[in-house]
C-alpha cells in the first residue's frame, strides 16, 4: 500500500478514537448491568406483577416479536407504551451504539490487517499500545454485554413501545437483536470474529516478550537489581534516567496482563504457532487469578479459558499447561505480590525522602518517580481485586495487607512532589529536549535517510522509534504532567471496590505504626472522580455519594479514634490533679500526725498509697504507661490528620482536622457533663470546685493539642464553654447550667425550705442541720465563697442568668400564692391597716387572720431563694471583676451615678445591667420583670397596688406568731435563726422594692408603714400573758434590726421612732446569754 493511502486510513486517530468511545459504551453497558440487577435502581415496570406476561412472552420470542398479532401478551406495554419507551429509550440507544462500536472496530481492524501494520511495543509503542487497548476494550465490552441479564428483555420491550408508538419498527432493530443471539456465547464468537487478525494481534503481543518476563519479575530480583534504588548507583545520581523503552517502563503489568490473557483468549490458534507466544500466555496465567474486564467486573481467567479451550478439538496440551498455570498461581501468586509490596514500601520511601531532600534529582531522575508509581498502583489494584474475589484460600494473609496505608501515602506524597516541583521538571526538559533530543533526533534521521531510495519504515529501523518514544515521553513532562501522572498512578477503579478499602483501612487502624498513613484512604477518594466518562453523566450523582460517603467514613473514624485518646489523656490528667485536691490530704495528714506522736503504725493488709507525682518517677525507660501509650497514638494521628490542611472530592473541599474539632467539641461536652456527676435519682452531683479542678486539666491538655495537630483550640474551647452557659448545648443535651440549676433548686433549696438546710450568714454558705434521714450531703460544701466562685467559672454570666431566672420564677410563684392569700383576708387587713394607732383593735382582729403560718412559710422561702442568688451573684461579681476589671469599673461607675430622679426605666437599664455582673442593686430588675408579669388576671392596676400594700401588713401584723416556734432561737454561730426566717428580711425588703418600682410608687413610705405596723405587733408581745406564744421574743425582735440593715431605704433613726433600740440591745443581750448557756456542758 503506498505511503498516501496510509495516511489517508489516519489509523492513529482512529484508534484514538475508538478507544474513547469503546471506553465510554463499555461504562454506559456497565451502568445499565449495575442499574437493572438493583431493585432499588431497576425499571419499576420491569418488575411490575401485571407485566410478567410480557416480560416472559419478550424473553421467548425475542427477536422475531409480532407486535401486531400479540395483543394478548403484550397488552401491559401497550398500556404503558408511552413511559416505557421514555424509560428505554437511552438503554435501547446505547445497544445500539455498541452495534455501531462493532461495525468500526471490524472496519478497522481489516484495515490494519489490509495495510500490514508494524507493531513493536518498543519500537512505536503509542500505535502498538492503541492497538491492544482496542482489542481488549472490544473483547470486555462483548463479555460485559453478555453478563447483561436484562439485554433481551431491555431491548425487546422497546421496541414493542416503540412499534405501537410510531407504528412501525425501528430500523436497527433487526440487526441489534441478530447480534445479541450472536453473543450468547460470547468467546466462541469472539475467535470468529478475531480468526482473521491473529497474526496482527500475535506479532503485537510477541513484543512484550522480552519487556514482561523482565517486568514480572520477584521481590528477590528485584532487590539484587535495586530497582528503583538511586543511592545503589551513587556515581550515577545526576545522569539522566534512560531507556531505549521509556514509556515501557512505567507501563502497568496488569495492562499487559489483560493484553496477553485476553488477547490470547480471541486467538488460542496462535498458542501452538510459536514456543513464544506459549511461553508468554503462561507466563501471565501465572501472576493473578482474576483480570478486570472494567471496575469491579473481573474474568477468572483460568476458568473461562479452561471451558473455552476443553470445547475445542486440539487443544489438550493446552488445557493441561492451563491447569499447572492455575495451581502454580494459586499456590505462588499471593506470595509474589506480598513480598514485591514490602520491597516497594522500602524502595519507595527511600526514593521519596531523598527526592523530598534534593528535589533537583527529579529532572534526572524523573522516569523513577512514575515506574515508583506505575508499580505501586499494579500492586494495590492486585490486592484489592484478589481480596473482593478470592473467598476461599489456604493462605489469607496473602490477600490481606496491614500494612498497604503506606503504598497509597507513599504513591500520594510523590504525587504531591511532582506537582510541586513541576517546574523542576519543565525547566530541565526544556533544556534536555533543545540540547540532547534534537540532536539526537537529527542524527538518526539524517543516518537514516542519506542512503539511496530510503523509506525509513520503522521495522527496519528500531532507533527512529525508540528515539521518538523518548522525546514523546520528556515533552509529556513538559506539557501533559497530570495526564501522565493519571495513566502512572490513577486508582479510581477503587471506587468499586468500597468492602475491601474499607476492610484495609479497619486493619490498617487497628495496626499503630501504619496509623500515620491512615489519611492515604481519604486522599484515595480524590482519585474517584477520575472514573466519570463523558458518556455516562448519569453515574455522575451516584460516584459523587459514593466517593463522598467513604472518605466521610474514613475521617470519621480517624477523628473519632483521634478524640478517644484524646479525652482519655485528658480523663488521665484530671485523675493526676484530682489527686492534689485537699479532700486527699486527709490520709496523709493523719500519717504524719501519727508519727509524731508515735502511734501503731497502719495494718499490713492496708495498701500504701502512691503519694501524686511518684507516676513520673521511672526506673526504665522501656517500662511505658498508659499516657506514654496515649501520647504515641496521638503522635500518629495527628500526623496523618495535619498530612494536608484540605483536598477536593468530587469539587467538595475536605478540611481532615475539620472532623477531629467536630469530634473533639462533641466529647469534650460530654465529658465536662460527666464530670459533674449528676444523678437525677439520687440528686448526687460534684462540687463545682472539683469539677473546675478538673475541667481545667482537661483544658491544660487541649491547648496543648496545637504542638500535635492544626486546629484552633481556643475555638474549640470558646464553643463548647459557651454551651454550657446555655440549657442546652448544640445537640440538645443537658449542660453544667442545667445540671446546677435543677441541683441547687431541686436539692439544697427544696431542703432548705423543709428546715434541713439553713443560711448561716457568718459562713456566708447555707449549712446542714444533722438529722436522721436527711440529706447526706454538706449544703456548706456546695455553698460557700469558693463554691460560688467555681460555679460562676463554670456556667459563666449567661449561665448564672438562667440560674437567676429559675430562682426569680419560684419567687412570682410564691407571690402569686401570697397574693391569693391576701384576697382570702382582704377585709380584716384593710381594717389592720387603719387600725395600726389603736393596739386594741388590732389585737381584736388579728385572730380574724387565715392562713398567717403560710404567709410567713411562704415569704421564708421566698428569701432563702433570694439569699441564695445574692450568694451567686456576688461569686460571679468577684469573677468577673478578675476577668474583665476594665469593664466592670464603668458598670460599678455608671450604678452609682442613679439617684431617686432618675427615671425608672433609665434605672432598671442600668440595674439589669448591673445584676448581670452581679452587681447588688437596691431594686432586683429580674424580680420586677418576674412580678410585672405575675398579674392577677382581671384585675385592675389599683386593686394589684392595694394586694401589694396589703400584703406587707399581712406580714406585719403575722411577725408575732413567730414567737412561739421553737425553731425561731438566734443562734450567734451562724448569725441567723434555726428555721431560716432570717431570711424574711431579704424576702421583706426586695419584694416590696419590685412590687412598688412595678406599680411606680414610693417604696420608702410603704417601708416606713411596714415597719410601723411590724413594731406596734412585736411590742404587743410584751403584753402577751401566754408564756409559751411570746417564748422567743427577744430572738424575733432582733428581726427588726435585720430588715433595716437589709434596706437601703430605711435607716436605723427611722426605727428608732416606732421601736426602741434599747429593745434591740436588751434582746442582743438576752439572746447572747442564752446561747453561752447552751453551750455549757451540764454536770
Amino acid at each position: 500500500m503506498s505511503l498516501p493511502s496510509v495516511y489517508q486510513n489516519k489509523f492513529a486517530e482512529k484508534l484514538t478514537i475508538l478507544n474513547d468511545r469503546g471506553r465510554g459504551v463499555l461504562i454506559r453497558i456497565y451502568n445499565i448491568k449495575k442499574t437493572c440487577s438493583d431493585p432499588k435502581t431497576r425499571p419499576p415496570f420491569l418488575s411490575d406483577k401485571a407485566m410478567e406476561p410480557s416480560v416472559k412472552f419478550i424473553n421467548k420470542k425475542f427477536p422475531h416479536l409480532d407486535v401486531r398479532s400479540s395483543t394478548q401478551h403484550l397488552g401491559p406495554v401497550h398500556k404503558d407504551k408511552g413511559d416505557i419507551a421514555r424509560a428505554l429509550g437511552p438503554i435501547y440507544h446505547t445497544f445500539l451504539d455498541v452495534l455501531e462500536f462493532r461495525d468500526h472496530v471490524y472496519e478497522l481492524l481489516n484495515t490494519i490487517d489490509a495495510s500490514q501494520c508494524f507493531f513493536d511495543i518498543h519500537v512505536n509503542y503509542e500505535l502498538t499500545k492503541s492497538y491492544l487497548d482496542l482489542v481488549v476494550t472490544y473483547v470486555s465490552l462483548v463479555l460485559l454485554l453478555a453478563r447483561t441479564e436484562d439485554r433481551r428483555l431491555l431491548i425487546g420491550m422497546y421496541h414493542c413501545a416503540h412499534e405501537m408508538s410510531h407504528g412501525t419498527s425501528d430500523p436497527s432493530f433487526a440487526r441489534l437483536g441478530q447480534m445479541v443471539l450472536e453473543y450468547d456465547h460470547p468467546l466462541k464468537k469472539l475467535m470468529e470474529e478475531f480468526g482473521p487478525h491473529t497474526k496482527a494481534v500475535t506479532s503485537a503481543l510477541l513484543s512484550l516478550h522480552f519487556l514482561f518476563a523482565r517486568r514480572n519479575q520477584g521481590a528477590e530480583q528485584w532487590r539484587s537489581d535495586q530497582l528503583l534504588s538511586l543511592l545503589g548507583t551513587a556515581g550515577t545520581m545526576l545522569s539522566p534516567a534512560s531507556s531505549d523503552t521509556m514509556a515501557c517502563e512505567y507501563l502497568s503489568l496488569e495492562v499487559m496482563e489483560r493484553w496477553i490473557l485476553m488477547g490470547f483468549l480471541v486467538c488460542p490458534g496462535a498458542l501452538g504457532s510459536s514456543p513464544q507466544c506459549l511461553e508468554l500466555w503462561r507466563l501471565a496465567l501465572q501472576g493473578s487469578l482474576y483480570i478486570t474486564l472494567l471496575r469491579d467486573e473481573v474474568l477468572q481467567v483460568h476458568k473461562v479459558t479452561e471451558e473455552l479451550l476443553s470445547s475445542l478439538k486440539g487443544y489438550g496440551k493446552r488445557v493441561a499447561d492451563l491447569k499447572e498455570c492455575k495451581e502454580h498461581a494459586v499456590a505462588h501468586s499471593g506470595s509474589l505480590h506480598r513480598g514485591r509490596r514490602a520491597y516497594l514500601r522500602g524502595a519507595v520511601r527511600e526514593l521519596e525522602a531523598l527526592l523530598e531532600d534534593q528535589p533537583g534529582l527529579l529532572g534526572p531522575k524523573a522516569l523513577f518517580v512514575f515506574m515508583a508509581l506505575s508499580f505501586c498502583r499494579d500492586e494495590v489494584s492486585w490486592l484489592v481485586r484478589h481480596a473482593e474475589h478470592v473467598t476461599k484460600t489456604k493462605t489469607p494473609e496473602d490477600f490481606a495487607d496491614s500494612h498497604v496505608a503506606e503504598l497509597l501515602f507513599l504513591m500520594e506524597q510523590l504525587r504531591r512532589l511532582v506537582r510541586r516541583q513541576a517546574r523542576v521538571l519543565q525547566r530541565y526538559h526544556v533544556q534536555y529536549l533543545a540540547r540532547f533530543d534534537a540532536l539526537v533526533l537529527s542524527e538518526v534521521i539524517q543516518a537514516y535517510t542519506s542512503v539511496a531510495k530510503a523509506s525509513l519504515p520503522l521495522g527496519s529501523n528500531p532507533d527512529v522509534g525508540r528515539v521518538m518514544n523518548l522525546i514523546v515521553f520528556h515533552t509529556k513532562l513538559l506539557d501533559s504532567l497530570e495526564e501522565l501522572l493519571a495513566e502512572a498512578s490513577d486508582l479510581s477503579d477503587l471506587c468499586f471496590y468500597p468492602r475491601a478499602v474499607e476492610k484495609m483501612f479497619v486493619v490498617t487502624m487497628e495496626e499503630p505504626s501504619m496509623l500515620r498513613y491512615c489519611i492515604a484512604f481519604p486522599l484515595l477518594c480524590s482519585h474517584f472522580s477520575h472514573c466519570v466518562h463523558p458518556m455516562c453523566p448519569e453515574e455522575y450523582p451516584q460516584l459523587k455519594a459514593m466517593a463522598l460517603g467513604l472518605c466521610n467514613k474514613f475521617l470519621e473514624e480517624v477523628a473519632r479514634q483521634a478524640s478517644t485518646y484524646i479525652m482519655d489523656a485528658c480523663a488521665e490528667q484530671h485523675n493526676l490533679s484530682e489527686q492534689l485536691l485537699p479532700k486527699h490530704c486527709a490520709s496523709t495528714v493523719s500519717k504524719a500526725r501519727n508519727k509524731k506522736t508515735l502511734k501503731q503504725p497502719a495494718k499490713k493488709g492496708e495498701p500504701e498509697r502512691d503519694k501524686p507525682g511518684a507516676e513520673s518517677q521511672r526506673k526504665d525507660r522501656t517500662l511505658t504507661t498508659n499516657m506514654d501509650k496515649l501520647h504515641l497514638m496521638l503522635a500518629e494521628l495527628s500526623l496523618s490528620l495535619n498530612h494536608v490542611p484540605n483536598f477536593t472530592v468530587f469539587e467538595h473541599t475536605v478540611t481532615p482536622a475539620e472532623y477531629l474539632s467536630s469530634h473533639l467539641e462533641t466529647r469534650f461536652a460530654k465529658a465536662i457533663v460527666a464530670m459533674a456527676g449528676y444523678s437525677q435519682a439520687t440528686q448526687e452531683v460534684s462540687r463545682p470546685s472539683e469539677v473546675l479542678v478538673g475541667l481545667s486539666a482537661y483544658l491544660t491538655f487541649i491547648q496543648s493539642l496545637e504542638q500535635f495537630v492544626g486546629l484552633d483550640t481556643g475555638r474549640i474551647i470558646r464553643s463548647v464553654l459557651l454551651q454550657q452557659t446555655q440549657p442546652r448545648d448544640a445537640a440538645g443535651e443537658q449542660t453544667l447550667t442545667t445540671i446546677y440549676t435543677n441541683w441547687y433548686l431541686e436539692a439544697l433549696l427544696r431542703q432548705a425550705s423543709t428546715g434541713a438546710i439553713i443560711l448561716a450568714p457568718a459562713l456566708q454558705a447555707f449549712t446542714t442541720v444533722p438529722r436522721e434521714g436527711e440529706p447526706t450531703f454538706s449544703a456548706a460544701e456546695f455553698s460557700d465563697v469558693s463554691e460560688m466562685r467555681a460555679l460562676a467559672e463554670l456556667i459563666g454570666p449567661y449561665g448564672m442568668k438562667f440560674l437567676s431566672d429559675n430562682l426569680m420564677w419560684h419567687v412570682g410563684s410564691q407571690v402569686t400564692e401570697l397574693k391569693k392569700l391576701v384576697n382570702e383576708n382582704m377585709d380584716t387587713l384593710v381594717q389592720l391597716r387603719s387600725s395600726s394607732c389603736k393596739p386594741e383593735q388590732m389585737a381584736a382582729l388579728l385572730p380574724r387572720l387565715t392562713s398567717a403560718e403560710n404567709v410567713l412559710k411562704r415569704m421564708t422561702i421566698i428569701g432563702e431563694i433570694l439569699s441564695f442568688r445574692a450568694m451567686a451573684q456576688q461569686g460571679l461579681r468577684e469573677v468577673f471583676s478578675h476577668h474583665c476589671p476594665f469593664l466592670m469599673g464603668p458598670i460599678e461607675c455608671l450604678t452609682d451615678v442613679v439617684t431617686p430622679d432618675t427615671d425608672i426605666q433609665v434605672t432598671l437599664s442600668i440595674f439589669e445591667l448591673a445584676s448581670a455582673t452581679g452587681i447588688p442593686c437596691e431594686v432586683d430588675p429580674a424580680l420586677v420583670n418576674v412580678l410585672a408579669g405575675s398579674k392577677t388576671d382581671g384585675s385592675s392596676p389599683e386593686e394589684d397596688y392595694k394586694v401589694a400594700c396589703l400584703l406587707l401588713v399581712f406580714v406585719a401584723v403575722s411577725l408575732p406568731l413567730l414567737a412561739s416556734d421553737p425553731a425561731s432561737i438566734y443562734n450567734t454561730e451562724v448569725d441567723g435563726y434555726n428555721n431560716n426566717i432570717h431570711c424574711l428580711a431579704k424576702a421583706i425588703i426586695h419584694v416590696s422594692a419590685a412590687l412598688f418600682t412595678v406599680h411606680n410608687k414610693n417604696i420608702e413610705t410603704h417601708l416606713k408603714e411596714f415597719l410601723l405596723l411590724a413594731s406596734v405587733s412585736l411590742l404587743q408581745l410584751g403584753q402577751e400573758t401566754d408564756k409559751l406564744r411570746a417564748r422567743n421574743r427577744d430572738s424575733i425582735s432582733l428581726l427588726m434590726q435585720l430588715i433595716v440593715a437589709e434596706s437601703s431605704f430605711l435607716t436605723v433613726d427611722m426605727l428608732e421612732t416606732c421601736f426602741p433600740y434599747v429593745l434591740l440591745r436588751n434582746a442582743y443581750r438576752e439572746v447572747c446569754r442564752e446561747n453561752l448557756l447552751s453551750r455549757v456542758p451540764s454536770h
